[in-house]
């Protein structure tokens, strides 16, 4: 079985479509582990604010398989993809880590995520998988968090 560390997220209808996503992992995958969810603003855009979260998984899916699982659940909860790449979300599941691989496939597979260089990534998954270390960057999760930008700024934790 492998590990993955997923970043999730959502800002149309947020609450409801983040508990469903969840729900869905659960459903496939058993117990996870998940983070406090987040409020934060739009990153890229303007947008209403998004609710994010962190979890992590055990798979014996492949990174390309699981990406594939992820777009379907996404594609289930309306996700639409004809925007542009920055936009509102009814859910957005990115496989940030996946064990300790690197590699770049087919939609928008990038392991490790570049997007976690955003706070809205790094703190959930620090969070819980602190001592996780970041193939080709070398530090771990808690390491990157800590020496953040955004390290001492708040954020918003939200109950849904």
């Amino acid at each position: 079985m492998s590990k993955a560390y997923l970043s999730l997220g959502s800002n149309l209808d947020p609450e409801a479509n983040l508990r469903s996503g969840i729900d869905a992992l659960r459903a496939q995958f058993g117990e996870i582990v998940l983070s406090p969810v987040y409020r934060t603003a739009a990153v890229g855009f303007r947008g209403d604010d998004f609710l994010n979260a962190a979890a992590v998984i055990e798979t014996g899916l492949d990174p390309y398989a699981l990406n594939a699982w992820l777009h379907a659940l996404e594609d289930a909860h309306g996700r639409d993809r004809r925007g542009p790449r920055f936009g509102n979300r009814t859910l957005d599941i990115d496989i940030v880590l996946f064990d300790n691989r690197v590699l770049d496939g087919p939609g928008n597979l990038h392991i490790p995520r570049p997007e976690l260089k955003h706070a809205f990534v790094l703190r959930p998954l620090a969070e819980i998988a602190p001592d996780v270390v970041v193939p080709d960057d070398g530090r771990t999760l808690s390491q990157m968090w800590v020496g953040h930008v955004d390290y001492d700024l708040p954020m918003e934790v939200v109950a849904i």
